[in-house]
């Protein structure tokens, strides 16, 4: 064999292997596949494997079976109770019908631009009739199922199926969110001024029902002291009255020596008094030994 002919063989060899591959393609199983001849769809390949096509006539578009997303653009909703809210929506679809899909939409990106602003159209619709109460509550699920509803039933042109529409994000514009930060500031500095002002009085109250107790039971215990001590007085008045009746000379005797020491235990005192002095009556009895009798 010639080098000619091995040149010829190698030639033929190649263009076998390239008409190979572009007669046969692999479907993955996670996606599904167009067959379009000169740019004109033929066929709608689903089932995975190794498949076959005419080459160089025919080429393939591949298209996921998984779930798809689409993320619109943040817009500024008015809500049925003239409340703005800014909403950051997503959704999942999935590609249903890849015929429908590259006569509508050619590709995701395609999608993209078609899905987001129905997403957008119906998220304005359903919210403009709703309340604020509403989105923040479990109603909010009613919501987002007849937004779903009614974005699948516009995308099924395209060849799709939403899955879920869902929102991300539903906040105050910042201009209001400021506005109403302000406005609970505002509403909480007042409560706390009032209940300090609640708590003032309430302390003053306490204070002032302190201290008219603290003046009553001083007052009562000062009552019953005096009462206490003019008792133990009056007792000690009878006490002194019995002894003085039953010894009268005893009695001027005793009261004579507490005179005594409390005039002379003193060692800086002096008195003058005449020998003679009733006060010194004691000292100068003629009987030192027996009480003198009390004139």
């Amino acid at each position: 064999m010639n080098q000619r002919t091995l040149i010829i063989a190698a030639g033929l060899l190649i263009v076998g292997l390239f008409t190979v591959t572009r007669t046969f393609f692999i479907l993955p199983q996670y996606q599904q596949a167009l067959v379009t001849q000169f740019g004109n769809p033929v066929r709608v390949v689903r089932e995975p494997g190794l498949q076959v096509k005419i080459p160089f006539m025919q080429d393939v578009r591949f298209y996921d079976k998984m779930l798809l997303e689409v993320d619109p653009p943040t817009q500024e909703v008015i809500l049925g109770d003239q409340k703005r809210i800014t909403v950051d929506a997503y959704s999942r679809y999935r590609i249903t019908d890849p015929l429908a899909f590259y006569q509508n939409v050619r590709d995701e990106v395609g999608a993209q631009s078609r899905i987001a602003p129905i997403i957008n159209t119906s998220i304005r619709r359903v919210l403009g009739a709703a309340q604020m109460s509403t989105i923040l509550s479990n109603g909010r699920e009613a919501l987002m199922a007849e937004i779903q509803k009614e974005v699948d039933e516009r995308a099924k042109t395209y060849g799709v199926e939403i899955i879920d529409v869902r929102l991300r994000r539903a906040d105050l514009p910042d201009q209001t969110s400021a506005a109403v930060f302000q406005r609970m500031r505002s509403e909480r500095d007042r409560e706390a001024k009032e209940l300090r002002a609640q708590g003032q009085e309430i302390a003053q109250q306490i204070r002032s029902r302190a201290d008219r107790d603290r003046t009553v039971i001083i007052a009562t215990a000062q009552s019953e002291a005096q009462s206490t001590r003019g008792e133990g007085e009056a007792k000690a008045v009878q006490v002194y009255a019995d002894a003085f009746g039953q010894d009268p000379q005893f009695f001027a005797f005793y009261r004579s020596m507490q005179a005594y020491r409390t005039a002379l235990g003193q060692g800086d005192s002096t008195l003058v008094l005449s020998p003679d002095s009733s006060f010194f009556r004691f000292f100068n009895a003629p009987n030192a030994g027996a009480l003198p009798a009390v004139k």
